[in-house]
């Protein structure tokens, strides 16, 4: 259901939108260290159950509200979300993550910009030039060569396609669900998602592997996915999705500094054009 706030609503709204933009950032750098060192869905059964346990400690505080419609999107949402985990984890333990995190950002913006559209919200001129320039920023991110560049192969590609389109139905869909839904939506969302892995993992277990996950590091993954969907959840109820969306889906800011840092990750020069054409793409969009 689209919301029009006003304009002494909108400022905080941005801000909440930032702050899930870094939680988001370094869920997903954590959550790629974690998939590196045991099979993916290794990593979510630890993410998603942890994720949920912060929204449960939530409830008290915050109240939920179980009504049908919360129920049938935080459903949805779940599923998406469990789809999410699984593609972008793995997306990221191939890498590199300075290249495939912003094409996964470039796609998950995509879709609720279009949402907010048929909604009735506007873009306005920089959002209009803002669009094909992301476009653009997907080719040349994803168009490096030779020996020494962090190229990403084309399942990595894939799967980061996959990534942004299924983190975008998730977003879509918890700005659907009713105003007063509180932390209920998150609550069925994680708690469908957390059920989705399991069984996948059920059914898989026997091509997981001997490996253990990285306990520590793919719980803490899950915790700031949780403040992640929190923070958005409160921004998408009072600023317009299109706007509130797009500066979400600057989290590679986030995850592309951890792993210059931490791993030395390395790119070509035509791949920081693109980088750098999709900061200002998406910067333009968050302007709109």
């Amino acid at each position: 259901m689209a919301r029009r706030p006003n304009s002494s609503r909108d400022s905080p709204a941005r801000l909440l939108a930032l702050g899930s933009s870094l939680a988001y950032g370094w869920a997903d750098f954590l959550g790629g260290l974690g998939a590196r060192k045991a099979h993916v869905l290794r990593a979510v059964m630890i993410a998603a159950p942890a994720s949920l346990t912060v929204e449960l400690l939530l409830w008290p505080g915050l109240g939920s509200s179980f009504a049908p419609a919360t129920l049938a999107w935080g459903a949805a949402s779940g599923v998406a979300s469990a789809a999410a985990f699984a593609l972008l984890y793995r997306t990221l333990a191939i890498g590199p993550m300075n290249v495939l995190s912003p094409v996964t950002a470039l796609v998950s913006a995509m879709l609720p910009v279009g949402v907010g559209l048929v909604q009735g919200e506007h873009l306005g001129p920089a959002g209009l030039i803002g669009l094909p320039l992301a476009l653009a920023a997907v080719v040349l991110v994803s168009a490096g060569h030779g020996a020494k560049t962090a190229r990403p192969s084309r399942t990595a590609l894939l799967l980061a396609f996959g990534a942004g389109a299924a983190i975008a139905l998730q977003l879509v869909f918890l700005h659907q669900a009713p105003s007063d839904s509180g932390v209920g939506l998150l609550i069925i969302g994680r708690a469908v998602s957390s059920a989705v892995t399991l069984a996948a993992a059920g059914m898989m277990f026997r091509r997981l592997g001997a490996e253990k996950p990285a306990y520590g590091i793919s719980a803490a993954a899950g915790v700031l996915d949780s403040i992640a969907n929190l923070l958005f959840l409160l921004a998408a109820r009072s600023g317009d999705l299109a706007v509130v969306a797009v500066i979400t889906v600057l989290y590679p800011a986030g995850t592309v500094l951890l792993a210059r840092s931490v791993l030395s990750e390395r790119i070509h020069r035509g791949q920081l054009i693109g980088l750098g054409t999709a900061a200002v793409a998406v910067s333009l969009l968050a302007l709109t």
